[in-house]
């Protein structure tokens, strides 16, 4: 259970990702006012914020401001939220809801989802880019921001995750192959939330690796608590469809080592993030709290 104070951690967070994005994605010419409109739709459709709310935290624990993280906790919660829209479509996931509300393509169309999605894509390396939104941070460390999402997003991370999830599906394949495809399609971007609100701060190359180790152990933890979810919650608690990986057939840590094993590997990848900021004392305390909160979330 989220206690009150991380509750209000997250809203406070939440509230900010979302004013930002309200405010500056509106609609560029009459031609695209449709566009705009699913690419919003989407966005401010809820969720959790997780993304950004690492970005937040773990910028926090080093002193930066955080009026210089936002564009970054925004354009990382774009690239998530692109992952959904294409997850939910007919051609992979075929969901009609997600976070208790019509997908994108259910409501807009399947062409009109696809755009949105490649929309928010490339808008959120825009905003990194660009001076207006993003220039008090050095060009250097922009720069490989820009790269690390990259990477993160890319086909060394969260597209190869997927691809190698959908040419799992009805396959029986090995223990290191799901821990790819999950590590991948789940943990780099939640690796990368952590690395780079410690990136922005300019510390030692020492303390941001630690902190994107935190975020890969913590990817790991939410992906095994998903799996579980997926047998034990309701399409009610969830705000998706529930059961969808058994009958897909897709690989889970579940399905390869059962539900006891399972919340035990979890746990364990908590304890690995704990051990990682034990050192940082009381500025590591948010993240220690985001970290048992994502082992014991029940959507």
């Amino acid at each position: 259970m989220i206690n009150s104070n991380l509750k209000l951690y997250f809203e406070k967070f939440s509230s900010l990702t979302e004013q930002w994005f309200d405010n500056n994605i509106v609609p560029l010419a009459p031609m695209t006012e449709g566009l705009t409109k699913a690419m919003r739709y989407s966005f401010l459709n809820g969720g959790k914020r997780l993304r950004p709310v690492l970005v937040f935290a773990s910028g926090e624990m080093f002193g930066v401001n955080e009026g210089l993280l936002l564009p970054y906790a925004v354009s990382v919660e774009m690239v998530h939220t692109y992952s959904l829209i294409h997850d939910d479509l007919p051609a992979m996931d075929n969901d009609d809801l997600r976070r208790g509300k019509p997908t994108c393509h259910k409501v807009f169309g399947e062409a009109e989802a696809i755009l949105a999605g490649d929309a928010l894509l490339t808008l959120a390396f825009e905003i990194i880019a660009n001076d207006k939104y993003t220039s008090p941070v050095p060009d250097k460390i922009r720069l490989e921001a820009i790269k690390k999402l990259s990477i993160a997003a890319g086909y060394g991370g969260m597209v190869g995750g997927q691809f190698g999830d959908i040419i799992s599906e009805n396959k029986s394949i090995t223990a290191q192959e799901m821990n790819f495809i999950h590590n991948k399609k789940t943990g780099a971007l939640i690796s990368y939330s952590c690395y780079v609100g410690a990136l922005i701060s300019n510390i030692s190359v020492k303390d941001v690796n630690n902190l994107e180790d935190y975020g890969y152990n913590l990817g790991l933890a939410f992906q095994i608590t998903d799996d579980i979810l997926d047998i034990t919650s309701t399409t009610e608690v969830l705000g998706k469809s529930v059961g969808k990986d058994e009958k897909s057939h897709k690989a889970t840590y579940p399905s390869m080592y059962g539900l006891d094993v399972s919340y035990k590997m979890a746990q364990d990848a908590v304890n690995k993030c704990e051990d990682i900021l034990s050192p940082y004392g009381k500025r590591g305390e948010t993240l220690k709290q985001i970290a048992r909160f994502v082992l014991e979330r029940k959507s």
